[in-house]
């Protein structure tokens, strides 16, 4: 059974997009790009980043 959890390995910041890339097989450098993207179309993308860092349990 796999978890979502904070990346120790694939992080740049915090490890959230390592984390959601792990859980969900898909390739971190894809979601950090879709982050940069949705916080430069209003700012959601660093209300989100935040909400998930301190939500996301570390390993």
């Amino acid at each position: 059974m796999k978890k979502l959890h904070l990346s120790q390995t694939n992080k740049k910041i915090a490890g959230v997009c390592g984390g959601l890339g792990e859980y969900f097989k898909i390739d971190p450098t894809v979601l950090r790009i879709l982050w940069v993207v949705f916080t430069l179309l209003g700012g959601a993308g660093i209300i989100a980043y935040l909400i998930f860092w301190f939500f996301m349990p570390s390993t």
